[in-house]
């Protein structure tokens, strides 16, 4: 038998650490060629970590959060025939000899006799389930009522968890808090999440943006009465037949527009270089919620597709985030974000930008409400969009104008199909 060390491969991408998020396997377990063995994170993106050998795991190299360099040891597995790794010497007990006779354990000291306690005044609750019909004197029911406690509760001390006036005195001095009329223990207890995989990539790169970058923010709002009706007559023409058109494909096509007149926010800042890279594609990054957080997959070349291309792009991007099986590269280099909280957004919002980007557009709520006409108010779909800007290389007018272009776009949709 031999020891096979499995080490963190070189994932690519000039990457150098990841984190160890997730253990498939455990000590003892009997693995195959290419059984999943851990998952580690690295720039946003989960990785498998495949077996090259089949075997027995002997050796785990590392906690959950552990951040291993590339080449360091991951797992230890038993193999037949030789290793790839010499095998450590098993440490056996020396023998004893005549001078070293085996120590007599001592006699247990018993605890020197004390003073008897006296007797504790509080009553021990027996055990009861909390929610159940409480059992208690029709007095105690009069009195929890007047005071208002919930005698469901309140833990009591008499046979079979019956209350007491005693157990009453006891709940409220307790800490009982009264909301509302009941009286409800106070929860004083503290679960410790760790901050790794995903959550901790988050926070390091929001952390970059805020801390790197200084914000500057405007909303506007937006009708939208007419994008809405093309939409629904686009969705209801080619039903079946093509992507169902969602706000989104209209906005990244608002901003390709946007952006040929101001090519300054098409970027990405490398604030250590000094140097400001103007891209001519537009990779629109999309902000999408996935069960293991927030991932930002780009939609590339936006300005080459059309619209149902860029739905059907974005629709399979947003399933493989959710999924887990989106590619590293699927998750670099976008030049522009959309973020958009769908229907749990609210009336403004102030996005954060994705570094080194220097512009990223937020969606909020869609509402009816009253707007005046110039002479009565009607209802009209609104939309108010927040657009953040970095406002090292964005000046204040060049942000209002680009915003006022979307605006424009947006309301007036015809135009977005308008070639110049």
């Amino acid at each position: 038998m031999g020891i096979h060390a499995i080490r963190l491969p070189d994932i690519g991408e000039g990457i150098t650490e990841a984190e160890l998020t997730e253990w498939t396997v455990k000590p003892g377990d009997i693995v195959k060629e290419d059984d999943v063995l851990a998952i580690v994170m690295t720039d946003k993106a989960a990785v498998e970590v495949p077996s090259s050998v089949d075997g027995k795991v002997i050796e785990l190299g590392g906690e959950i959060g552990t951040l291993m360099a590339v080449g360091a040891v991951l797992i230890r597995i038993e193999v037949e025939g030789e290793g790839n790794e010499a095998q450590a010497p098993v440490d056996t007990p020396a023998p004893k000899t005549a001078a070293e006779p085996e120590a007599e354990l001592a006699p247990p000291v018993a605890p020197a006799p004390g003073p008897v306690a006296p007797s504790d005044p509080t009553p021990v609750p027996v055990a009861r389930t909390l929610g159940s019909k409480p059992l208690a004197a029709p007095s105690v029911r009069a009195r929890a009522r007047e005071e208002g406690i919930d005698l469901r509760q309140v833990p009591g001390s008499g046979p079979a968890g019956r209350i007491s006036h005693t157990d009453l005195d006891h709940w409220v001095a307790s800490g009982g808090i009264q909301q509302g009329g009941v009286t409800r223990a106070a929860n004083t207890g503290i679960e410790e999440i760790r901050v790794i995989g995903m959550r901790r990539k988050i926070a390091e790169k929001m952390q970059l943006s805020k801390r790197q970058i200084p914000h500057i923010t405007i909303v506007e709002e937006v009708e939208m009465e007419a994008l809405e009706s093309l939409r629904a007559a686009l969705n209801a023409k080619h039903m079946g037949e093509r992507p169902k058109l969602t706000l989104l494909p209209f906005l990244m096509r608002a901003i390709v527009e946007a952006v040929r007149e101001q090519p300054g926010l098409n970027a990405r800042y490398d604030d250590e270089a000094g140097v400001i890279h103007r891209h001519g594609g537009v990779h629109v990054g999309i902000a999408t919620q996935t069960p293991n957080g927030l991932n930002v997959p780009v939609v590339r070349h936006a300005e080459a597709g059309s619209l149902w291309d860029n739905a059907a792009e974005l629709s399979r991007l947003a399933e493989a985030a959710r999924e887990g099986t989106i590619r590293i590269d699927e998750l670099q280099g976008g030049t522009i974000t959309i973020t958009s909280l769908g229907p749990l957004g609210a009336l403004a919002t102030t996005p954060i930008i994705n570094h080194p980007q220097v512009a990223i557009v937020g969606v909020n709520k869609m509402q009816v409400r009253p707007v005046w006409d110039g002479q009565q108010f009607r209802p009209r779909k609104m939309m108010n969009i927040s657009c953040s800007f970095d406002h090292r290389v964005i000046d204040g007018w060049d942000a209002a104008v680009f915003v006022q272009k979307l605006k424009t776009l947006l309301e007036s949709p015809a135009m977005l199909f308008v070639e110049d």
